[in-house]
């Protein structure tokens, strides 16, 4: 029964694709009520759909993550639907790959907003109710870049490592409310995403294969099952934590 997500109501941002779908499913599967939210209304009725067909109960959802009152409307339309709010999985973000030199402030905002403040109105908005509801789990997102340097991605390590930082304080903040809030850093995922990129990195699949123990890529269903023990009784006295799940990647020394 520790994890058993029946009776529990889930938020999956950016849920309609990559890794947030993989998500997503893995908290249906559980037994999790699941919302989606994300900016594409035609991808999140279809990753419902995917979810319904699985035997999951979902619907989708649609706010401007980085405006307060919307998020804070968003969590109050997902409570009317479901009974109110158990789980935040906080995975949306945004990258773009370039050297430090070539960013406009303009875009490292929008990174930063993006990947780090918009975690931080999801989690604010749906504390309140996790407090009344006599606590909570708070998932966030990191990556391997909150552990290493990334060169061409100096906007995203920056915000990826300060998500690790939220999640720490706000599991501090909160433990007396009885809400774990701990990270996920994924290693290299296979999504749509990442499929792009081998296609534009020359060697990169081979690279990755060969510096991870597990001598693969990971799959969106190995991030799942973290969020899925995150999400449930099996980690009720887990908190602040960041879990890498890489196949071993970021244990790895030449």
């Amino acid at each position: 029964m520790t994890f058993d997500l029946t009776g529990r109501v889930a938020i999956v941002t950016g849920g309609n694709g990559g890794i947030g779908l993989g998500i997503a499913r893995g908290l249906g599967q559980a037994g999790a009520s699941v919302a989606i939210v994300g900016r594409d209304a035609g991808k999140s009725e279809a990753a419902v759909t995917e979810l319904r067909e699985a035997g999951a109960d979902a619907a989708a959802f649609i706010a401007d993550l980085l405006d307060q009152s919307a998020v804070v409307a968003m969590v109050r339309a997902v409570a009317e639907r479901f009974g109110g709010v158990d789980i935040l999985v906080a995975s949306a973000g945004m990258n773009t790959r370039m050297r430090p030199e070539e960013y406009t402030m303009e875009l490292w905002d929008a990174i930063v907003d993006t990947n780090l403040g918009s975690v931080f109105t999801c989690c604010q908005a749906v504390y309140p109710m996790m407090r009344q509801r006599g606590g909570g789990k708070i998932i966030t997102i990191g990556s391997m870049t909150s552990i290493f340097g990334f060169g061409v991605g100096a906007a995203y390590g920056a915000s990826k490592g300060a998500v690790v930082q939220l999640t720490k304080s706000l599991a501090v903040a909160w433990a007396a409310d009885n809400i774990q809030v701990n990270c996920i850093e994924p290693g290299f995922i296979d999504t749509v995403l990442t499929q792009q990129a081998r296609r534009d990195v020359a060697g990169l699949e081979q690279r990755v294969v060969e510096r991870t123990p597990a001598g693969r890529w990971g799959t969106p269903a190995d991030v799942a099952g973290a969020a899925v023990f995150f999400a449930g009784s099996a980690s009720d006295f887990v908190t602040g934590t960041a879990l890498p799940v890489d196949g071993g990647y970021s244990s790895f020394m030449a």
